[in-house]
């Protein structure tokens, strides 16, 4: 009888977080996450204490 052979790919599976790291450093997605971190950070301020800055003075 013949010996089964399997078939083995020659690359491993990468695993989720190196290939969501890829596609965030990858230079086509740059001004999309570019616009993600600055729509964060303005979030972040404006729930931050320091938002009151904005305010009118009184």
């Amino acid at each position: 009888m013949v010996p089964k052979q399997r078939v083995v790919s020659g690359r491993p599976q990468k695993s989720f977080f190196s290939t969501a790291y890829e596609e965030i450093t990858h230079p086509e997605n740059a001004t999309i996450v570019r616009s993600i971190l600055v729509f964060g950070a303005g979030v972040a301020f404006l729930h931050s204490s320091l938002s009151e800055l904005l305010l009118p003075p009184m």
